[in-house]
């Protein structure tokens, strides 16, 4: 049986935006299921942006400098115009944002076609969150452009995990394996991030992969931020 030591988790949400806790509660309680890191990545548009940034990294320094766990502070670019991704995901890096997500078009929602396009093709964005039936040339421009994209165990985001698993696995592109977290219920487990996995048609032999090793690429790129 496959044991993974640590849990890596780069997209969840807190009351910033449709989120339940707070970012030092949804930290704390990742730090006390055995995360070694977590990304707090709210929703954000133009508007929020700076002061979304502003308040989240500084609940990410306090927890960083008193618990074993490295929090993130990040932002989910969510349902944006596609044409304006890459100039707010550059201003979301200004601003302070180690990390930048983009909302992808998930099924479930109506999010604007062209925006997993776009997404991709930025240089500032790191992870494409949910892209639902994401295409064979957007994977591989992200393969190309080095942009993450996301298994996800959210519910109804989920349905597509396998589409993107294939098509993404086709291309070559890096997939991470996230939460979308909104409470404390939808953090990850060894487990569930195992049987999500399973489930999406990856092989186990691909695990350590997605649960470790691209996790840890990521992370390089991050700490080269000041």
């Amino acid at each position: 049986m496959l044991i993974y030591s640590v849990l890596y988790d780069f997209h969840s949400h807190t009351f910033h935006s449709d989120g339940v806790l707070s970012p030092l509660e949804l930290i704390r309680r990742a730090a006390v299921k055995g995360y070694s890191a977590i990304a707090v990545t709210d929703h954000v548009g133009t508007g929020s942006l700076r002061r979304v940034i502003r308040e989240v990294s500084e609940d990410c320094e306090l927890a960083r400098a008193h618990w074993n766990i490295l929090a993130i502070p990040g932002v989910e670019l969510t349902h944006l115009p596609p044409q304006a991704i890459d100039e707010v995901a550059r201003k979301a890096k200004e601003f302070g944002a180690w990390l930048v997500v983009v909302h992808g078009e998930s099924p479930v929602e109506p999010v604007e076609e062209g925006t997993n396009l776009f997404a991709v093709q930025s240089a500032y964005v790191d992870i494409l969150a949910h892209p639902g039936h994401i295409s064979a040339e957007v994977a591989g421009i992200a393969a190309e452009s080095g942009v993450f994209i996301e298994i996800t165990t959210r519910r109804g985001h989920c349905a597509t995990n396998a589409h993107v698993a294939r098509v993404v696995g086709e291309a070559g592109a890096l997939m991470l394996l996230n939460s979308d977290s909104h409470d404390e219920d939808d953090l990850l487990s060894a487990q569930l991030a195992k049987e999500t996995l399973r489930q999406s048609g990856i092989s186990s032999r691909k695990f350590k992969q997605i649960l470790e090793h691209n996790p840890l690429k990521l992370l390089q790129r991050i700490r080269r931020l000041p």
